[in-house]
């Protein structure tokens, strides 16, 4: 596996990806009863951006000044948005920085530890050896979190349904190997199989329409609970990834209001190109 995310922390994919992250875990907080949040793909936890401007041989330009570095003046922003970088901007003074600029990002394991309550289990899966090393690290002392070196797609089917009989699941591949989508689908239906009131998130990135189409026609087929996408573009069509997109199945009560307005407002900061826009898409409607 070739995929270091730490080239790209912190661009606009990661930015609509965690303020989504950030609103499912906060509605998923109005009850009291605690829940399971498993991260199939969660990399190191956290980035020092400092990194993303050093490639593997040469310099590179980095991609968080298109992404969290738009918002990271605050300014009039929706709710939603402001509690993502609150949280972001914790985390990066909690390192250290006093600059006027973002240093330390956290990944969707830091930040999903920020947020959590005492009665909230956290379970990260890594297969890259180093990055689960930096991963155990990090969250050594914490209380209720796990860090596994394992086949995050395996770890749904070993840890659903959970004691908490409520589960937030990330599934954020890098999307390397031929059969990603296929993955995709199967630990979906393992996991609502599971446990059929859970919330599965699913990244993907936008490059051709054609692949999420048939992405969604696959589940489609597995008599899907409601299920939500929503698709953030702001590069134009030239572009060899014009966007990305998080996928909700069981999405929390009213999270689609929640994210039209999130998507609306990140595709205007955002944006890269003429045409940016935000999309809601239901690939199964709610009854």
């Amino acid at each position: 596996m070739n995929y270091r995310h730490h080239y790209h922390a912190g661009n606009f994919a990661d930015v609509m990806k965690h303020v989504l992250l950030v609103q499912l875990v906060r509605a998923l907080q109005k009850k009291e009863k605690g829940f399971l949040y498993l991260d199939t793909h969660a990399g190191r936890g956290s980035y020092d951006l400092a990194a993303a401007a050093t490639g593997d041989t040469h310099a590179r330009a980095p991609e968080w000044p298109e992404g969290v570095g738009r918002l990271w003046e605050g300014g009039a922003i929706p709710e939603a948005v402001a509690d993502y970088v609150a949280q972001v901007r914790a985390f990066d003074r909690s390192q250290g920085n006093v600059g006027a600029t973002p240093r330390f990002y956290p990944g969707s394991p830091m930040l999903v530890s920020l947020l959590a309550r005492a009665q909230e289990r956290l379970v990260f899966c890594e297969r890259q050896p180093d990055e689960v090393k930096v991963l155990r690290d990090r969250f050594q002392f914490s209380d209720g979190v796990q860090s596994r070196e394992a086949d995050g797609y395996g770890a749904v089917r070993a840890v659903l349904p959970p004691l908490e009989k409520r589960a937030l699941v990330l599934i954020d591949p890098p999307f390397e190997a031929q059969d990603e989508w296929a993955q995709i689908v199967g630990t979906v239906k393992d996991g609502l199989r599971r446990l059929p009131g859970g919330v599965f998130a699913v990244w993907y990135p936008l490059t051709e329409r054609a692949k999420v189409d048939r992405f969604f026609m696959e589940l489609r087929r597995l008599a899907l609970p409601p299920t939500l996408a929503v698709e953030l573009i702001v590069n134009p069509p030239a572009a060899k990834m014009i966007g990305c997109g998080l996928l909700i199945v069981n999405p929390p009560w009213k999270f689609a209001d929640e994210a039209a307005e999130t998507v609306e407002f990140l595709a205007k900061v955002l944006a890269q190109g003429r045409g940016a826009r935000g999309d809601l898409i239901w690939v199964v409607a709610e009854k």
